[in-house]
């Protein structure tokens, strides 16, 4: 088996590098931005795979909530900027529970 050169290892950029570079470092207006980007992106696809598995076209979902469909697909792709109780409303259909932990 070959041996990494752990001098070589520690040259290599993070992925903290590489966003700095495209992005800028935290606390700019432009990684701020990115990693609201980022976690809207991740939760509303947390979502849509939650749909998935549930078989529910946006549609459906949506009339449940009382909702277009255009604004489901937006959450999903994270293109919608929503409130945290809409969450927890889309969520609860979705038979998804979350529950507070404070340490």
């Amino acid at each position: 088996m070959k041996q990494l050169d752990p001098e070589k290892i520690s040259k290599l950029p993070t992925f903290n590098d590489r966003l700095n570079e495209k992005y800028g470092a935290c606390g700019t207006p432009s990684r701020e931005q990115f990693n609201e980007e980022a976690m809207s992106w991740f939760y509303g696809n947390m979502l849509k795979e939650r749909r998935k598995e549930l078989k529910l076209t946006q549609k459906q979902l949506a009339e449940r909530l009382g909702r277009e469909q255009s604004y489901i697909a937006r959450v999903e792709n994270g293109k919608a900027d929503i409130q945290l109780s809409s969450f927890f409303r889309i969520a609860s259909v979705l038979g998804i529970q979350f529950v507070p932990t404070f340490l």
